[in-house]
């Protein structure tokens, strides 16, 4: 839990350690707001939406990935079993932020600078501290359990709280895939970004971003998980449009937090040239993009289009059965 904690506020840091601007946004631009809606198609297979990248001798089949579900939800997995029967290699999100070693301990003591013997709700105003007091209750906490300055701080612990409360996850159903990859001897690849140099940097955080990303989460929370649930149904049944209806405070917080753009470009980056290396040998790939990253302008699939390579929706997929 703690080591979860810790990453978390290690994504958060260097998010916040780039140069701030000289003030955050009302309304910050949200780099996967818009997409490309000729990609934005229903499955035509059994299961969930699936991509094909191809430049003529390789294909990458790529699964869009929903960024919060249910844990252990139920999903068709006749079209995913026989692309990974083919594949050569199966490309997962890359999604890991870590602390190296040498850098833990550091990392440790600036976590623990950020504690106050002071719920955080007792340092907002009356209607900022009802709401508060009335999100964690739904999720069975108490006002101890977010003794912090923060208001970053908070929101980070408050929304894994509401995820583990509601049996959400962010790592589903990659987690499944990553096993059966394994299973089947597939190799895999992943990226992991360090961040923990930078955890320090979140103590400086001005109080305007903090107070913004909390009040999503608080949003989140009073919203209540049936819109995440319904949207992985909808992921489930390749119903593209209804599953990019997910809860997206995640997304939405980063967007007031200067660097945040920059992050989700690089990631981008890094996936659209995995892809396009992994189609550099003749045969099949299987990649996991999270949804709304794959499909937004200039997002993955834009960037392999710019490139040349072919890339086919998920209404013209149809594939024998064996």
């Amino acid at each position: 839990m703690v080591k979860r904690r810790v990453a978390a506020l290690l994504l958060w840091a260097w998010l916040l350690g780039q140069p701030a601007a000289a003030q955050i946004p009302l309304a910050p631009a949200d780099p996967n707001e818009a997409l490309v809606e000729e990609l934005v198609v229903t499955a035509a297979d059994p299961g969930p939406a699936w991509w094909t990248v191809s430049n003529g001798s390789a294909t990458a089949y790529v699964l869009g990935v929903p960024s919060l579900a249910p844990k252990r939800m139920q999903w068709d997995r006749t079209v995913f079993d026989r692309r990974l029967a083919k594949a050569r290699v199966v490309i997962l999100p890359f999604e890991n932020f870590r602390v190296k070693t040498l850098g833990a301990l550091g990392a440790g003591v600036n976590y623990l600078r950020l504690r106050s013997s002071q719920p955080y709700e007792e340092r907002m105003d009356a209607e900022g501290r009802r709401r508060f007091a009335a999100a964690r209750e739904q999720i069975a906490q108490p006002a101890k359990r977010y003794r912090t300055h923060h208001p970053l701080a908070a929101g980070l612990m408050m929304s894994t709280d509401y995820r583990e409360h509601f049996e959400l996850t962010t790592t589903d159903p990659t987690k499944l895939i990553k096993l059966l990859a394994h299973q089947a001897g597939k190799p895999i690849v992943e990226k992991s970004y360090d961040l923990g140099p930078q955890l320090g940097a979140i103590i400086r955080t001005p109080d305007a971003a903090g107070r913004a990303c909390l009040n999503e989460v608080i949003a989140q929370i009073e919203a209540g998980p049936e819109v995440t649930r319904q949207a992985a149904r909808a992921w489930a049944a390749g119903d593209v449009r209804a599953a990019l209806d997910n809860e997206r405070t995640f997304e939405r917080c980063i967007a007031f937090v200067p660097g945040a753009q920059a992050l989700d470009a690089r990631v981008k980056r890094d996936t659209a040239a995995a892809i396009e290396a992994a189609l550099a040998t003749p045969g099949s790939a299987i990649a996991l993009v999270p949804l709304r990253p794959l499909l937004a302008q200039g997002g993955v699939l834009d960037q392999l289009r710019a490139k040349g390579l072919e890339v086919t929706t998920p209404g013209e997929t149809i594939e024998p059965a064996s």
